[in-house]
């Protein structure tokens, strides 16, 4: 009994196993513009706007676009404690702010735009 019971569980994996091949075999991988990458901010955390911006990732465009987008982004935001509410050069962005006190705090945006992504930390002093 439990010899067939060992063989059932063995048929049902081979089966599931066989199903799921298929289904992998006919993705594609994403094209190698779509991997995202690290772009360079240390040398001039202020070169891209009027806070100090700690880090920016792309995906499916150049660091160069990125970063004239982080310049963008800020020119929305209108300085301060303000937030960009519109789309910027077509992307849809959302920003969640962190370490939130009187005098300063961080901020993650995040913006997509048909499969291009463009992701930035920043730091504003108020």
């Amino acid at each position: 009994m439990e010899s067939s019971l060992f063989r059932t569980f063995l048929a049902v994996a081979a089966a599931i196993g066989l199903l799921a091949v298929p289904a992998s075999a006919g993705a594609s991988s994403p094209p190698a513009t779509a991997a995202t990458k690290s772009c360079s901010v240390s040398s001039k955390p202020r070169a891209l706007g009027p806070t100090y911006t700690l880090g920016l990732s792309v995906r499916g465009t150049s660091c160069a676009n990125g970063r004239g987008f982080v310049r963008s982004y800020f020119k929305c935001r209108g300085g301060g404690r303000g937030k960009c509410r519109r789309r910027v050069l077509g992307y849809r962005c959302s920003e969640r702010r962190s370490n939130v006190i009187r005098t300063q705090f961080d901020a993650r945006v995040t913006c997509k735009k048909r499969g291009r992504g463009i992701t930035h930390k920043y730091t504003q002093f108020t």
